[in-house]
């Protein structure tokens, strides 16, 4: 091979070598254009369920969306500890009682944010306990989000006496609840 025709490949060479080089060296990542499922970007903390012999009870915690770059939105609760599990809300009624009763639409957890679950808040509902919730004990949950993911988490099971709010529906005079005092 000639000298110009080495100069030539070593120059192609050299240019190949830089432009790979500034590619990979200095270059930002490209943006991610896909989101974590909710399921993977969303976190339960200080779960926790009332203690409750039979009937209803509740559960609360706190579950954030910390890292993701869009809202989560749980649609829906299961437990085993119960057959019927609900997303629930606590609102006053036309007469200015509390009144416990399902939330439409499910719980938003912002992008970066959190979402209580309190007791005279929003909290997760358990209906005809399976046997009784004593102190000490734990109860899973899953989570499901409305983009199909779920979150499973369990919940230490926890002595608590508050208000009293009524469920919708029920004939029951109220449902201990919580004020918020443990």
């Amino acid at each position: 091979m000639n000298a110009r025709k080495l100069t030539m490949v070593g120059l192609a060479v050299g240019v190949a070598g830089l432009i790979l080089s500034g590619c990979s060296a200095g270059a930002a990542p490209a943006p991610s254009t896909t989101s974590l499922p909710a399921g993977d970007s969303v976190t339960v903390t200080d779960a926790w369920v009332k203690s409750a012999d039979s009937g209803m009870t509740a559960g609360f915690g706190l579950i954030t969306n910390p890292d993701a770059d869009t809202d989560a939105t749980v649609v829906a609760v299961t437990t085993p500890a119960a057959p019927v599990a609900e997303l629930h809300e606590t609102v006053e009624d036309e007469t200015g009682t509390m009144v416990m009763r399902p939330i439409e639409g499910g719980f938003t957890i912002p992008a970066g944010g959190e979402f209580p679950l309190s007791p005279a808040g929003n909290h997760l509902m358990l209906m005809e306990i399976s046997e009784p919730l004593t102190a000490g004990a734990e109860v899973p949950f899953t989570l499901e989000f409305s983009d199909g993911s779920t979150l499973d988490f369990s919940a230490v099971v926890k002595d608590y006496s508050g208000a009293n709010e009524n469920y919708v529906g029920d004939d029951s005079g109220g449902m201990d609840m919580g004020d918020g005092d443990e």
